[in-house]
C-alpha cells in the first residue's frame, strides 16, 4: 500500500471516530414505565404494550390486499419503534388512594428543554369524554430544573399541534405540545398518572400515549 493510500486510509478512520463519537456524545433518550404504590394496593398500571400505540407506516390486511396505514395525527413517529407500542398508564379506583403511575425520561439531565408533548389516544378533542382520560392529575408532565424548582403540564390544558404540521384531523388520536419559553435546564422529567376512576368527564382512570416528545425527539 502506497503512502498515499494510507494517508487516505487514515483520514477516513479519523472521519469514522469523529462521527462515532458526536452520535456517542448525544444523549439517548429513554422512556421507562413505573408505578409508585407503597401500600401495595395493587390499582395501578405502567406499561408500553405493542399495537396500542399510534400507528406509523403499519402494515394492515383486509383480507384480500396488504396496505400500508398511518394515523393522520402521528405523521412521524419513533424511528425504533417497529411494534406500534402505546404506553398504558391506569388507576382504578378512587383519586385518594396513595398511588400512582407513570414513567421516567432518562438521558434529559443537563439539557436545556423548550418543548415537551405527546399523542394521545382520545377522539374530540381534550376535553371530551371520550377516550383516554385527560386531566389535572393524569397524564402530567413533572419537571424538575437544575436549580431545584418544579413545573408540572396538565393534559388538559394542551394545545394540538400546528394544524400545518398534521396532514388532517384525526378522529382516533391527538397529537399534543407544549413550548416552554425560556426552555428549562432539566434535572429529571417524568410523566405522571394519579386521577383514579372518580374523576370525569370521562371517568376512565387510563391513558394511553405514544410518541414522548422531547425537544422535538419521539420516543415509542
Amino acid at each position: 500500500m502506497n503512502s498515499a493510500s494510507i494517508l487516505k486510509h487514515f483520514a477516513l478512520g479519523i472521519m469514522l471516530c469523529a462521527e462515532m463519537g458526536f452520535a456517542w456524545g448525544q444523549p439517548r433518550l429513554t422512556v421507562v414505565p413505573f408505578e409508585s404504590d407503597p401500600r401495595g394496593s395493587h390499582l395501578v398500571a405502567a406499561e408500553w404494550k405493542g399495537g396500542t400505540g399510534c400507528p406509523t407506516n403499519a402494515t394492515t390486511f383486509d383480507g384480500s390486499a396488504f396496505a400500508s396505514y398511518t394515523d393522520a395525527s402521528c405523521p412521524t413517529a419513533d424511528p425504533r419503534d417497529r411494534f406500534t407500542r402505546g404506553l398504558m398508564l391506569a388507576k382504578t379506583g378512587p383519586s385518594s388512594n396513595q398511588a400512582s403511575a407513570g414513567a421516567r425520561i432518562n438521558g434529559v439531565q443537563g439539557i436545556v428543554v423548550s418543548e415537551v408533548g405527546y399523542d394521545l389516544r382520545k377522539p374530540d378533542g381534550t376535553s371530551s369524554a371520550r377516550g383516554s382520560h385527560c386531566g389535572q392529575l393524569g397524564p402530567y408532565f413533572h419537571i424538575v430544573a437544575s436549580d431545584g424548582s418544579a413545573r408540572d403540564i396538565p393534559c388538559f390544558e394542551a394545545v394540538p399541534e400546528l394544524a400545518a404540521q398534521v396532514s388532517e384531523a384525526s378522529p382516533f388520536w391527538q397529537r399534543l405540545r407544549w413550548f416552554l419559553t425560556p426552555g428549562i435546564v432539566v434535572k429529571e422529567i417524568s410523566i405522571v398518572f394519579k386521577d383514579g376512576q372518580d374523576v370525569g368527564p370521562d371517568n376512565f382512570g387510563l391513558a394511553v400515549l405514544d410518541n414522548i416528545d422531547i425537544n422535538g425527539t419521539l420516543i415509542g
